[in-house]
């Protein structure tokens, strides 16, 4: 079983009104372009942004009357367009055999407000599976989405596993404590935030639990936090250059890997912790000495 694989995170343009079919073909177009470049470089996996094909404003889509907000409308969506785009994106990751997750809108039976959330497809070009963001904010919750079911999203390329996570869910460390648990190699996080502070907490989470995490921000926002991929360990691996257009941020995530810092925190830092969650140190204190138990002593 191959234990290598070549991941590509890019930071794509991302559209803000839902209801402007250009705008949301474009950003069609400029992901597959991304796809075909991703491909071109032996990428296995490609990996877009939170609302690649389109995230919407909250000004755009929710406002209410003197500039308060208030339950999206939905009706003016380009429903229509975002589902040809997000096939022709699966029928380009089945050519180019490339493993692609993007995010996008996902409607719900009306008046359910849709779901915020990545697809998974298939080097085959098929829809294999779909995470929806289960922690939202509070504008989000309030006027924009449904959250999704409490269940994590898990999935297995060329024996490397994978979790998704969405944006604010940064916020919310016992989703990545879980994908740790899960035995997950890397996790995906998509964001579409100004935000330089949410790369950082990323790659925290390389740091804490020892797996791989790649960072895919919207191209308008990479200035200041590019897209780029963190080791186990916690360091940045690779990143996208530094400015606000379309790119990639590609290498290899091998499982097998001697680089001294990766090496230490697969085999030894994450085995380590595991044991010290799971009880190791009990056996090993002083429960009976007063020594130990008096805290008003020197």
């Amino acid at each position: 079983m191959v234990r290598t694989l070549r991941l590509a995170v890019a930071q794509s343009t991302v559209p803000e009104d839902p209801g402007d079919r250009g705008a949301v073909r474009a950003a069609g177009e400029e992901i597959r372009a991304l796809m075909v470049e991703a491909a071109g470089a032996g990428a296995r996996l490609v990996q877009f942004p939170e609302g690649a094909l389109v995230y919407p404003h909250k000004r755009v889509v929710a406002a209410g009357p003197d500039g308060t907000l208030a339950p999206a409308d939905w009706s003016g969506a380009g429903w229509e367009v975002l589902r040809e785009e997000a096939e022709r994106i699966a029928a380009l990751a089945g050519e180019l055999g490339l493993w692609t997750v993007f995010g996008s809108l996902h409607p719900l039976t009306p008046p359910a407000r849709p779901h915020n959330s990545l697809y998974v497809v298939s080097d085959q070009g098929r829809l294999v599976d779909r995470y929806d963001k289960r922690y939202l904010s509070h504008t989000e919750l309030s006027y924009l989405y449904t959250p999704g079911r409490p269940e994590p999203t898990v999935f297995d390329v060329d024996g490397v596993r994978f979790g998704l996570a969405i944006c604010i869910e940064a916020n919310f460390p016992a989703l990545f404590a879980e994908y740790e648990r899960l035995d997950v190699d890397c996790v995906l996080l998509s964001v579409m935030v100004d935000d330089p502070a949410r790369a950082t907490v990323a790659q925290a989470y390389g740091t804490l639990y020892n797996y791989w995490l790649g960072y895919a921000v919207a191209a308008q926002f990479a200035a200041g936090a590019p897209a780029g991929i963190v080791a186990p360990g916690g360091r940045w691996l690779t990143r996208a250059p530094a400015h606000n257009r379309p790119a990639l941020a590609i290498t290899d995530l091998d499982l097998h890997s001697t680089d001294p810092d990766i090496d230490i925190a697969l085999r030894y830092a994450r085995p380590w912790r595991r044991r010290a969650r799971a009880g190791l140190y009990t056996d090993h204190r002083a429960a009976d000495d007063p020594r130990s138990g008096s805290r008003t002593a020197f």
